[in-house]
Parts: C-alpha cells; sequence; structure tokens
C-alpha cells in the first residue's frame, strides 16, 4: 500500500514539473524602445499593457521598457498625443528573450471650441464694454505726435516759458545750471548781482522801455 501511495505521488511530482517546465519555456521576457515615427525620438512614460490581463508595465524616460510576457499575447501601446499599438507576441519563439523597436505616430485631438469670459453677467460685460478706455491707433498716435513736433518748431524766440509753461527738457537744463553754478562756487562766496553796475544798467534801460508795466 505504502509503495503504491510513492508511485502515485511520484507520478504527480513528474507531472507537475512538466507542467512547470512547459510554462516556464511559454514565458518570454519582452524588452525594447519605443520612439516616435518622425524624429526616431524617445517616447518617455508610455503605458505597456497585456490584454485580458491586469499586467504591465511603464517606459522610462528614454522610452526603454521590459516586461514578462507569455507567447502568443497581445501587447498595447499609449501615451498622450499619440495612436495606440497593439503588438502581437509571436508563438514561435524558439528563444525567451524578444526585443522591439516600436515606433509610435502623432495624434492630433481636435477639442471643441471653449470661451471663456471675464464677466460673470451681461450687465457687468455692458458695464466694462461701457467705461472700456480704448488705446489709441496708430493714426491718432501719428496725430498728437506730428502736434507735438508742430508746437515745438514754433516755440523758437517765440515760446514764453511764462505763458506756456517749461517742459521736461527746459525743467532739466535749468537744473544743471543751477547745479554747475552752485559747483563752481563751491567753498567761496556766490556774486552778488545788488553791487553789479551792469545788471542796474539793464534794469533801468527795462524800466524806461516800460517792461514792469501790467499788461492787459
Amino acid at each position: 500500500m505504502n509503495r503504491k501511495i510513492v508511485i502515485a505521488i511520484s507520478l504527480l511530482l513528474l507531472a507537475t514539473g512538466i507542467k512547470a517546465q512547459h510554462h516556464n519555456d511559454d514565458l518570454v521576457q519582452f524588452s525594447g524602445v519605443i520612439v516616435t515615427a518622425d524624429s526616431l525620438r524617445p517616447v518617455p512614460f508610455t503605458h505597456i499593457l497585456v490584454e485580458k490581463t491586469n499586467r504591465g508595465t511603464t517606459s522610462d524616460y528614454f522610452g526603454y521598457f521590459s516586461i514578462v510576457v507569455h507567447k502568443s499575447d497581445v501587447i498595447h501601446f499609449s501615451a498622450i498625443g499619440y495612436k495606440k499599438v497593439t503588438f502581437h507576441i509571436p508563438d514561435t519563439l524558439s528563444v525567451n528573450r524578444y526585443s522591439l523597436i516600436q515606433v509610435m505616430t502623432n495624434d492630433t485631438i481636435m477639442l471643441a471650441e471653449t470661451v471663456i469670459y471675464p464677466w460673470p453677467t451681461k450687465q457687468q460685460f455692458r458695464e466694462a464694454f461701457i467705461k472700456l478706455d480704448v488705446p489709441d491707433d496708430d493714426l491718432e498716435t501719428m496725430r498728437k505726435n506730428m502736434a507735438y513736433m508742430e508746437v515745438r518748431d514754433r516755440r523758437g524766440k517765440n515760446y514764453n516759458p511764462e505763458l506756456h509753461g517749461m517742459d521736461a527738457a527746459m525743467n532739466y537744463r535749468n537744473y544743471v545750471d543751477n547745479y554747475t553754478s552752485k559747483m563752481y562756487y563751491a567753498g567761496q562766496a556766490m556774486p552778488n548781482n545788488l553791487l553789479n553796475p551792469l545788471a542796474w544798467a539793464k534794469f533801468i534801460q527795462a524800466w524806461k522801455r516800460g517792461d514792469f508795466r501790467k499788461k492787459n
């Protein structure tokens, strides 16, 4: 009786070993690189799935992947921006390794138009539209520049700062002149025109001409 049990166990172990050996012969180390079709650049982080199973992997930054599969398995490659690709593992392989350079083609996805408005209601849009400060176009900008140049050309000797005011260039020049005068007389007393005979002569001539009379 014991001999029959030993024989039965031996036959069972032998069958299991043969089945396991057959199962191991069916396994394939499937690896490769995923590249683009136009420039042969690697496609990183591509999803590799074995059909009808929950097994899969992801390619690395350089597009390389490696996974253990069975002969005749169907492999699906998918990546954002590329068309999905399906590959069948050959069932006639005589070795347990298989390499592949998988090429993927760009996929253009047309999205529906989405219009985003910065105003939540039509009333707010109406108020914003009415109060909108429209910038000058090229014609209006040119007109303002021509008007400024015309006023600048007319100034010359007829320009009176007391009537028209001093522009930026005149203010800058006045500041530089005052600063230069202070630096020139630094460390010494500045001249006093109260005792300057030439200044008194100019004052008397202006007084005789009536420059100090009130003008209506």
